[in-house]
């Protein structure tokens, strides 16, 4: 399944928007409970960060974002606005379609299996494509660990944005049985390609991150029991 899941998953002019609220990024005590079952995932939640409305329509086409998209693995210090937050996590998981509650990804008879976490110099957080919104499980800088679980990748630790993305695999195995194992890192690979071509639509930067220990990925987001972590994708200012 690992050498499928690698296959597959290996398969944005930038906003200038006022960033995450400063007290936020503070830090302090509080997480997720690692051991949490599914249902108890919000427990130990801590502040919301609410994320700007989408626009209807941007100014790069298609096209031009996917022949913008390319692998950046050095980013500057700055730090993407709240605006170009709110575009990569809505590119990925966001609602497209509020009625039936689809969303920008496709998605195995849209059980949606896919949980994205946001890691930044200050938090961590999770993204809630139905408020569409960001709920911060941690309160400390999480990257130099993340970069240490993906074989010691330090280059991400600097990067602005790190997006991790993860699933919970019984959402579409309850339906497809065994074939989940095949659809959800097709799943995740949608997902990414989407938020990588919004990146580059807003003059970012960012690269697909496979390689990495899902033991000490799981331990350092203290993600609940059956979150599993698929793919990481740090995302920034290229630097020069």
């Amino acid at each position: 399944m690992k050498s499928m899941r690698a296959a597959l998953i290996c398969l944005f002019l930038l906003c200038a928007a006022p960033s995450i609220p400063a007290a936020v990024l503070a830090g302090g005590p509080g997480s997720m409970t690692g051991d949490a079952e599914e249902g108890d995932a919000m427990a130990g939640a801590l502040d919301t960060i609410p994320l700007p409305a989408v626009p209807a329509k941007g100014g790069v086409s298609i096209e031009e974002a996917i022949w913008l998209r390319r692998s950046v693995r050095g980013f500057s210090e700055e730090i993407p606005g709240a605006d170009a937050v709110s575009l990569l996590l809505w590119a990925a998981q966001g609602i497209t379609d509020a009625k039936n509650g689809l969303r920008s990804a496709p998605s195995a008879g849209a059980t949606y299996p896919l949980e994205i976490f946001l890691a930044t110099a200050g938090y961590v957080a999770r993204y809630i494509p139905e408020k569409h919104c960001l709920v911060v499980t941690m309160r400390e800088d999480a990257r130099k660990a993340l970069a240490g679980a993906a074989i010691e990748q330090n280059w991400f630790a600097g990067a602005p944005l790190v997006f991790i993305f993860t699933a919970v695999v019984k959402r579409t195995a309850d339906r497809y049985d065994e074939r989940a194992n095949l659809y959800v890192p097709i799943e995740v690979g949608c997902a990414s390609e989407n938020l990588m071509l919004e990146a580059a639509a807003l003059g970012l930067g960012s690269v697909a991150v496979g390689a990495f220990s899902e033991k000490e990925v799981r331990k350092t987001l203290r993600l609940p029991k059956g979150w599993d972590p698929y793919l990481i994708v740090p995302v920034g200012v290229p630097s020069k």
